[in-house]
């Protein structure tokens, strides 16, 4: 399959690669509005209404604990089976069905459903984290090396402006229901989660339509159970490759603390007393900030080498997280918020095209099943420690400081990482 010398193009890229950045633009609405901002606030207001401040927020961090300890248990098995067949894109739409199936229903519940809601999440999570996985895989192949950090800030930039819209369209409903046919704010909110699920299934159709999936690396005609053991043998190949070890462990600590202040803040604001609208239009201040600045560190790559642009970021979460401990006022929230925007795109883009270029091509689903592993465990440890520490010291602001180990260490490790 060639994707690499086609005739047209729009700001450089190809159809096949702008297909490939349109998954970012749909399913980033779960992660802004489901993740971030609207789901977390529902879930505290609605679903765990009657339960104690602290212990709700803890119950949020132990459903995000349990959707990624699932993530990082399964989804590296299925890189290494999509590696030998042609089933790349057939479990990347698997996995996004459920995603988008899961969220739909969550319109359904009311008070009191924070089991059902929790479940629910969880397993949009799986899909939502499934899906990835594959499409990640895909761009080693379908782009240059030298093309891959400007891609791969590209998708993360239309990521925050396609969820940064659906998430300003939800907001209209949330803070004027009555004007568009809704009888409240909740009911509103509620209906958002439909919007994310028809967005994210729609701009995830030209990857489905565009992409092929490429004849397989191995023979096709082989055992799962081959397959299980083949992938087994993907830690030793990873020991054999001693830049992606280090990288992988380093990504481990400080994607930690990225991934959970993106899901633990809205949660944590209302906790401390930050109104839900406030919290939920300073996330959506996070998406648009974010567009600029992630295609600033895709660029700046040029100059300097990738694992310093990633290392700036570190140092900004180190500050944030530090500010964020003894936050106070909404002002503090939207700050904090725009901070976050200048980074979070950047960091996750510029990790994600490191890597690519760390691996070997022909084991990509295998090798990104393993970032998809260290991705997920490092949203394990995160909201898990948060929530233990929310729930037995009955405050949050207790839980943030442990994030800034995780940020240091990790900072420490990536400076050992040789950038090709």
């Amino acid at each position: 399959m060639e994707t690499r010398n086609m005739e047209k193009k729009f700001l450089g890229f190809s159809k096949l690669e702008w297909s490939w950045i349109m998954v970012d633009w749909g399913n980033s609405a779960f992660a802004t509005v489901c993740m971030a901002a609207v789901l977390p606030v529902f879930y505290k207001i609605v679903s765990a209404h009657g339960v104690p401040n602290a212990l709700s927020t803890a119950y949020w961090a132990y459903a995000n604990f349990i959707a990624a300890l699932i993530v990082a248990l399964s989804f590296p098995i299925l890189g290494a089976i999509a590696d030998n067949s042609l089933g790349r894109k057939r479990f990347f739409f698997v996995f996004t069905l459920l995603g988008v199936l899961s969220t739909f229903f969550i319109y359904f519940t009311g008070k009191g459903d924070y089991v059902w809601v929790a479940i629910l999440y969880i397993l949009a999570t799986i899909g939502f984290a499934g899906s990835e996985v594959f499409y990640n895989s895909f761009l080693p192949i379908i782009s240059p090396s030298e093309k891959r950090d400007r891609l791969s800030s590209y998708g993360y930039a239309l990521g925050y402006l396609g969820g940064g819209l659906l998430l300003a369209i939800d907001i209209l409903f949330i803070l004027n229901p009555s004007k568009f046919g809704f009888s409240s704010p909740v009911l509103a909110m509620r209906f958002s989660f439909i919007t994310v699920s028809l967005w994210w299934f729609i701009f995830s159709l030209p990857f489905i339509f565009v992409v092929k999936d490429l004849q397989p690396v191995g023979d096709k005609i082989v055992s799962v159970g081959y397959k299980f053991k083949n992938f087994l043998f993907i830690f030793y190949d990873m020991i054999k490759e001693p830049e992606v070890f280090k990288f992988l462990l380093a990504f481990w600590l400080y994607n930690d603390g990225v991934v959970t202040i993106i899901k633990m803040a809205t949660a944590y604001g209302v906790e401390i007393g930050i109104r839900s609208n406030d919290l939920i239009i300073a996330i959506l201040l996070t998406q648009f900030v974010g567009i600029p600045f992630t295609i600033l560190f895709g660029t700046i790559t040029r100059k300097i080498k990738t694992k310093y642009a990633i290392l700036i970021a570190i140092m900004v979460y180190i500050g944030i997280t530090f500010w964020g401990a003894f936050m106070k006022s909404a002002l503090e929230f939207y700050l904090l918020a725009i901070l976050v925007g200048t980074v979070q795109g950047g960091i996750q883009s510029l990790s994600r095209s490191l890597y690519s270029r760390l691996i070997p091509q022909e084991k990509s689903a295998q090798f990104f099943g393993l970032y998809a592993l260290s991705s997920k465990f490092s949203t394990i440890l995160g909201p898990l420690v948060f929530g233990i520490v929310a729930q037995f010291t009955g405050s949050g602001r207790n839980s943030i400081f442990s994030l800034v180990v995780f940020f240091i260490v990790g900072g420490l490790l990536l400076l050992k990482v040789k950038d090709k």
